[in-house]
């Protein structure tokens, strides 16, 4: 049974910096990654990395937050700096093995003004 458990969400001021986290269990994956979804907006891709360790990032990322590997737990890291109030949404890991796409439960960030 394939499982995702998000941690690491909260609130913060602008500038500052939040560490995601996103233990898998129950497959290997080919590909793990995160979303996020602010209210009222289309659910967006974040940022994504393969088990080789390519990595892609949303553009309004880049240069501010840094996707780990996934490790030997089958867990990955979001290191977010200079976090800006755009950045306010749920997060939401995502892990892709055999065709199938598994979703964390979500975890809320809050970037104050």
């Amino acid at each position: 049974q394939v499982q995702l458990v998000e941690s690491g969400g909260g609130l913060v001021q602008a500038g500052g910096s939040l560490r995601l986290s996103c233990v898998g269990s129950g497959s290997s994956f080919n590909w793990m990654g995160w979303y996020r979804q602010a209210p009222g907006k289309q659910r967006e891709l974040v940022a994504l990395v393969s088990n080789l360790g390519s990595r892609n990032y949303v553009d309004s990322v880049k240069g501010r937050f840094t996707i780990s590997t996934i490790d030997a737990e089958n867990t990955i890291y979001l290191q977010m700096n200079d976090l800006k109030p755009e950045d306010t949404a749920v997060y939401f890991c995502n892990a892709y093995a055999s065709g199938i796409n598994y979703w964390g439960q979500g975890t809320q960030v809050t970037v104050s003004s």
